[in-house]
């Protein structure tokens, strides 16, 4: 068993090395977001074996359960072992903002993380991650690209985002934890079953895999089906921005040649390439069909939280509430 478990762990480990010498240079500022969870405690090790550039860690305190003064406790004695600068991060979670608890943490979260100077952040979701991620979008009606998943690598900001473990299952994680010896903490609010996540990996999860025991597996590759049909659809925007677009405009004449598809496509490639949100489907096919159909004297708009989409002088423009 042991012998089996070292050669789980250096394959683990070589998996992780391919996907870094295939994405970063040698000389790379990494940042790796560590919770003191099984899952970051493993990626945090296994890039300090691999030895790759500058490596940092950020432990973001949310201060929402009582022992999260315990876990940055533990987070700073792990990287102080590893010899790994680590960076603590206090952030303010407002439960009353209307995203939801899990939605609001993870914004401050992410804030945290954009704040980091270097080249690349990475963070150690796992093919389990994936798959309720999927099924979670699905189950909310979303798009390809919702459908899609995470990606294994996106720019944040100004920086590169990566996750090398979301081919990898918790089960190898674990594996490879214990080959190492290494020790985590455990967040028991990931035991509360009233969270979306919690429930979909403890409740929903379970039982599908109990029919279907490859289910995960054929999330995270259904997952990776989508990405392929998002990046197809980008591509084909990109090339009606060409032929539509003016600057930071788009004619009007041009975007009434598009099928109502085809348009709802390039409106939403536009959003997203702004850092803008993409609105609910309902609304964003209302203002397609609106462009589309709008007599000469109309002027139809959206506003959107980050700005608004409105029809002036023969034109679509994106007039961003920051100018």
């Amino acid at each position: 068993m042991a012998a089996t478990r070292k050669s789980l762990s250096a394959d683990l480990q070589e998996r992780v090395g391919a996907f870094c010498a295939a994405r970063l240079q040698p000389d790379a500022h990494l940042w790796v977001g560590l919770s003191g969870g099984c899952d970051s405690v493993v990626l945090l090790h296994l890039l300090s074996r691999l030895g790759r550039g500058k490596l940092s860690a950020i432990h973001v305190h949310h201060g929402l359960s009582p022992n999260a003064d315990v876990w940055a406790a533990f987070c700073a004695d792990y990287c102080e072992r590893l010899g790994i600068p680590l960076v603590i991060r206090h952030v303010r979670v407002d439960p009353a903002s209307g995203q939801g608890l899990e939605a609001a943490a993870r914004a401050a979260r992410y804030a945290a993380f954009a704040e980091c100077a270097g080249d690349c952040l990475v963070l150690a979701q796992h093919r389990g991650d994936q798959a309720e991620t999927v099924l979670f979008n699905l189950l909310r009606g979303t798009g390809v690209t919702g459908a899609a998943g995470m990606p294994a690598e996106r720019r944040f900001g100004h920086l590169r985002l990566l996750r090398p473990l979301l081919d990898v299952s918790r089960a190898e994680i674990e594996c490879y934890a214990a080959a190492e010896g290494l020790a985590w903490v455990d967040d028991e609010s990931n035991a509360d079953t009233t969270l979306t996540r919690n429930f979909l990996r403890h409740d929903t999860l379970v039982a599908i895999s109990q029919r279907f025991p490859a289910a995960e597996a054929s999330l995270a590759l259904a997952a990776s089906h989508f990405s392929e049909a998002a990046g197809l659809l980008d591509e084909l925007a990109s090339q009606d921005w060409l032929l539509a677009g003016d600057g930071d405009s788009a004619l009007m004449p041009a975007l009434r040649q598009f099928s109502p598809p085809r348009l709802k496509n390039l409106l939403r490639h536009r959003l997203r390439g702004l850092g803008w949100q993409v609105p609910v489907a309902a609304r964003l096919e209302e203002f397609a069909r609106q462009l589309v159909s709008a007599a000469p004297d109309r002027h139809p708009e959206l506003v959107l939280p980050d700005g608004k989409m409105c029809v002036m002088r023969g034109r679509l423009f994106w007039l961003s509430k920051k100018q």
